[in-house]
This record gives structure tokens, sequence and C-alpha cells, in this order.
């Protein structure tokens, strides 16, 4: 049930998302309302020929890393892309693995669904497909994809072992992944997991260590962190413009505000939730 209610909540927050009722970062992180998704796109390691080549409105700023140019991708691979949203890291795929290749993304959003078939009809790509799916219960054979690529959207799953053995089954002899997720360097306190957003990465967000187990339980091996660092781009909370994204338990929403407009409880568990997070880079293979 606990489950369940997980998936329903990130459903209806990404959902949100994906019709712009919701701020531009869905993570609790730091969010300066000044940044746009290229620049903070940037940040996280794309470039602006990548960001320039696919279409507008399918870079909604909601990863931690570029898994596809991590991967190493080779003409005629097929790639799956577990929580591929508006289509972002599918269309840098696609052009990588060319007319031979093929690359599924896999959403359970309908909405992101629609976000990104409009965007892959927009730039006439025709060698990426959009499934509706859940990537504890992906939506594809035993041995289809080389490469299984995702961008904080694991640390989401309630059951990270589920969704990583799915990755394991879905993929072929050799084949790899590569992951760009959020993990955690402490755990954090219970009371600031209860009182973040339902939708909010870190509810579900694990220790380092653990993320690392649980992939290795699943069957993969040569598991190696390619990069980490901490989420937060740059020391900010002590300048008092910068706005944060925060949850708002009176109204289940999240809210844009500065970090001025917080009280001294918050500034602490705002500064404490970033500290305890970091963006890893993760690639291992299937025997």
């Amino acid at each position: 049930m606990e489950e369940d209610e997980n998936r329903k909540n990130v459903r209806e927050g990404y959902a949100k998302i994906a019709t712009g009722e919701h701020y531009c970062n869905a993570q609790t992180s730091c969010c300066d309302s000044s940044t746009t998704h290229e620049e903070l796109s940037k940040k996280m390691g794309y470039t602006e020929e990548e960001l320039n080549s696919i279409p507008k409105g399918s870079n909604l700023g909601l990863g931690c890393g570029n898994p596809a140019a991590l991967a190493s991708l080779q003409e005629g691979e097929t790639v799956i892309d577990l929580g591929s949203g508006a289509g972002v890291d599918c269309f840098l795929a696609a052009k990588k693995v060319g007319e031979k290749g093929k690359v599924i993304g896999i959403d359970m959003t309908p909405e992101m669904l629609d976000k990104a078939r409009e965007n892959a009809r927009k730039g006439n790509y025709k060698n990426v497909e959009f499934r509706l799916g859940e990537i504890e219960h992906l939506p594809v054979a035993d041995n289809t994809a080389d490469v299984i690529i995702s961008n904080c959207v694991i640390n989401l799953a309630s059951n990270k072992k589920k969704v990583y053995e799915e990755a394991f089954r879905a993929l072929r002899s050799g084949g790899r992944i590569m992951v760009s997720d959020l993990v955690l360097k402490r755990e954090l306190p219970a009371s600031i997991r209860e009182g973040a957003h339902p939708s909010s990465c870190i509810k579900t967000a694990i220790l380092k260590d653990k993320y690392l187990k649980t992939i290795e339980e699943a069957g993969f091996k040569d598991i190696k962190i390619l990069d980490e660092r901490e989420y937060c781009f740059e020391e900010f909370t002590d300048d008092p413009d910068v706005k944060v994204i925060v949850a708002n338990r009176s109204t289940d929403t999240q809210e844009l505000k500065s970090i001025s407009e917080l009280d001294e409880e918050s500034k602490r568990i705002v500064k404490e939730t970033l500290a305890s997070t970091l963006s890893i880079n993760v690639s291992a293979m299937k025997p």
C-alpha cells in the first residue's frame, strides 16, 4: 500500500510539472528562480550544442546528470530510458544510436508521455518511441536493450531493487546501465522526510552504499561511480535572495520562497537536506 501511495503521489506531482502547475525543479533542492532549465542543465553536464539540438520543451530541468553522454552510446544500439519525462535524454540518445538504433522512453505519467510524443513529432524522431509504464514493471520484453539510462528518477521509487531487477531482465547479456541519481551521504531525520512534499525525491532517497548494494543484488557487475558531487551546485543558503522549493503541508503544495522568507527551523531543514544529498553517476554491466 505504501509503495502504491508513493507511486500515486509521484505521478500526480509530475503531471503538474508536465502541465506547468509546478515550479522549475520538482526536487527538494536548490532552485534559484532566476536559473533557467538550460542553465541548470549545463551545470549537470549538458552542452549548449546538445540543448540546442533537441525540441524546445523537452528539457524541464528535472535531472541531476547527463546519462546519455556518459553511456558512450554506439550507432545501432537499443536504449531504454527509465522515467523519460518530456524526452530530453531520449532525443540525445537517438542522435547517437542513429537510424539503425532505437530508443524507448518509459514513463508512468500520461501527461509527460503526451508532452514527449509531441516533442518527438516536432523533432521528427523516427527512432524514438514512448511507452506508458512503471519502472518497477517495464513494458518491454526480456533481453531488449543494449543500454539502460535514467536521470534522477530511480530515487523516487520505493522498491529500487525491483527497478534494477527489471533493468537487468530487459538488458541483453553484456548490456550496461548508466544512471544519474540522487542519494544520501547520511540519513535524514524522520521529521524532514515526513515534512517533505509527497512527490519529493528525498522521501525515498537512500544512502549511497545501500543504493550501490541494491544494484549488486539485482545481478549487476563492474559497478562504478563515475562522478559524484553535492546536489546543490554552489554555496547559496546564506544568500537571502536565493529561492528554494519548500512544502506547504497545510495545502499539500510546493512553494517557491526566498531564504529570507523562511523561519529559522525551515532554514535549518533546507541546509540539512542539501548537506545530506549527493548526485552520482553510476555504471554497471549485465554479465
